[in-house]
């Protein structure tokens, strides 16, 4: 069961601008899922302002949806959990360990939390995640199997098999094709173990008050639109237009990086916080 009314339901697809189908189809779970990878913007400013931020379902639509902010994995993923239960799908909640930059797998812990979605008929059960924070985020779900390749607006992935050296189940890594570089490049691994959300409770805790946690120290903001993304980290700010080209420049004036967020992000930015330290 879901924690959304109908009429939370409606204001959701407002706000992300869906209006086809509301049955739990393939065409729906791609159609929400794109859409609100290209309306809702990733950003971590309750973690920089020393908050956890709440999962709580009112708390995520007044939040998210009737007021100007993002969020991150935990709150994108578990708001597209309850409106994709609210439609009839089956949804499992997942955790993954972020491979980029790490040497191993095992070296980071699992802080990352995607979803694993049952279509009603279809025996192919799907990887959906519109909270990875990154310019080859997935912008349509994928089929959770290994060794094909899937691309879907504009993106390529696949899912590789790797070695688990912590236990019997098979862990997988999702892979983006970074177009300037050429290569394969991991993003995220996991196992299909399911996970509750008092679980991602306890993750969204560590992640937004840990001083070891990257989400503490500087705001990280993330838009994607049909044509560019755009990626604020620190005072760097980058924007990769559809065809790969990369522009970067630092932000240096408090008053300049609030405008940056206010009307490119489309980021409320909140009382108190600070963009440039």
């Amino acid at each position: 069961m879901s924690d959304f009314e109908q009429s939370d339901l409606d204001a959701y697809l407002d706000r992300i601008g869906w209006k086809g189908a509301r049955r739990p189809a393939l065409e729906t779970l791609r159609g929400v899922h794109l859409a609100h990878a290209l309306s809702l913007p990733f950003e971590n400013l309750d973690a920089v302002s020393g908050r956890a931020p709440s999962l709580a379902p009112a708390d995520l639509l007044a939040k998210m949806i009737h007021g100007r902010r993002g969020g991150y994995c935990y709150e994108h993923n578990t708001l597209l959990r309850l409106a994709l239960l609210a439609l009839g799908f089956g949804v499992t909640p997942l955790a993954g360990r972020v491979v980029v930059g790490a040497d191993t797998p095992e070296s980071r812990p699992r802080t990352h939390a995607m979803l694993q979605v049952a279509v009603p008929g279809d025996p192919q059960p799907y990887l959906a995640d519109v909270g990875f924070g990154a310019a080859g985020a997935l912008l349509l779900p994928v089929p959770l199997i290994t060794g094909e390749e899937f691309e879907g607006a504009g993106r390529r992935h696949r899912l590789m098999p790797l070695p688990n050296h912590q236990g019997p189940l098979e862990q997988l890594e999702l892979q983006a094709y970074d177009r300037r570089a050429r290569e394969w490049t991991g993003q995220y691994a996991f196992t299909l173990e399911p996970f509750a959300a008092s679980d991602l409770e306890v993750f969204n805790w560590y992640v937004s008050t840990s001083p070891r946690s990257p989400f503490t120290r500087r705001p990280y903001l993330q838009r994607t639109t049909p044509d560019r993304h755009l990626s604020l980290d620190g005072t760097q700010l980058t924007e990769t237009d559809a065809d790969g080209t990369v522009t970067d420049r630092k932000l240096t004036d408090e008053a300049e990086a609030r405008r940056v967020v206010e009307e490119e992000f489309g980021i409320a930015v909140p009382e108190g916080v600070r963009l440039l330290g």
